[in-house]
């Protein structure tokens, strides 16, 4: 217990020194007027998905590890609905003093600015990056009865039989995929949307739904219940799954299935930079722990998050690229 005091008040101190170097000009607009002592009262971040997916699952490790930092009570709140954009309003709307942050998936915040002609709020201006948590190669499975075994048979399949394909979210990865795959092979797999991604694989194993693409923990709790992997996202295989070749290596030339996403913390633009130092570092701190090697090999995620400079580089490098994806695909939810 002394330990984390003595941890908090570091903080703390390390905090009000840094403010203090921060000039007038350098905060924004909405920041002017922050309280001088942060955290000032308990911090809520907001998940926009429910409980049960690795969205979910990082926002809890990382809340335990950063209230036991700051020595203050850090609860996550999950706001799930509206593909995420019940959650999002909350945070973009809330005050930009690091006391309500949001956790939700790479697309929500991403093409979602053009996946929607109209949203509450401004993606380009109310949010700004914190960390970006990995989410490591999605598994693609099926049911075992279709009798198919990778990707390429699946298309087949999908040709001559009425198929969906299970979501956890609109303008998610796997809806993205769907379309991706409709344009390019000519199939019409309709996507289906779950709230999470726990009901998305409970209906594949039902054989409801024909394909679903989500995390390894998610499919692993029906693998055993008749969900076959056959391919998995991104450039290179799942840890725990060395014998499922990625969709690149099955020859799926669009570029979509070898990007990989990710779940990002963001807090309200006008956060002080000091605040949002403190919270990447928290983050980057905590993936060093034996609680989070724990998370990322139930997840079979490789990677560890980055520091905030870091994080602020690959957004500017890769937003821009998922954006035209969702703008060639040309596809709406509103």
């Amino acid at each position: 217990m002394t330990k984390t005091f003595s941890s908090a008040n570091a903080m703390r101190r390390g905090f009000l020194m840094a403010a203090g170097a921060l000039s007038a000009a350098a905060v924004a607009p909405r920041a002017l007027g922050q309280p001088q002592k942060w955290p000032s009262k308990p911090i809520r971040i907001v998940v926009a998905f429910p409980p049960g997916g690795l969205t979910d699952a990082y926002a809890r490790n990382y809340a335990e590890f950063l209230g036991g930092r700051l020595g203050q009570q850090v609860m996550v709140d999950n706001k799930p609905g509206a593909g995420a954009i019940i959650g999002i309003d909350i945070v973009a709307k809330s005050p930009p003093d690091g006391t309500t942050l949001l956790m939700t998936t790479s697309g929500t915040v991403w093409q979602n600015r053009v996946l929607y002609s109209k949203l509450p709020y401004n993606l380009d201006k109310d949010l700004t990056p914190v960390v970006f948590f990995p989410s490591g190669p999605l598994v693609v499975g099926v049911p075992e009865k279709l009798g198919v075994t990778n990707f390429r048979e699946f298309i087949e399949y999908a040709k001559k039989n009425p198929t969906s394909m299970g979501t956890y979210a609109p303008g998610s990865y796997p809806h993205m995929m769907a379309d991706q795959t409709n344009k390019s092979e000519g199939t019409k797999i309709q996507a289906v949307h779950y709230r999470g991604e726990s009901p998305m694989w409970v209906e594949v194993a039902g054989g409801q739904t024909q394909i679903a693409v989500g995390s390894y923990q998610a499919f692993n709790t029906v693998s055993t219940r008749g969900v076959r992997a056959i391919g998995v996202t991104g450039s290179y295989r799942s840890p725990k799954l060395p014998d499922v070749p990625t969709l690149v290596e099955q020859g799926v030339d669009s570029r979509l299935v070898g990007l990989e996403g990710g779940l990002p913390l963001m807090a309200p633009s006008g956060t002080p930079e000091a605040v949002l130092q403190a919270l990447s570092r928290a983050a980057v701190d905590w993936s060093n722990t034996p609680g989070a090697a724990k998370l990322r090999e139930n997840f079979a995620i490789p990677n560890k998050p980055k520091n905030l400079a870091d994080t602020r580089k690959d957004w500017e490098r890769d937003v821009p690229v998922w954006i035209k994806l969702a703008v060639d695909l040309g596809l709406k939810l509103d």
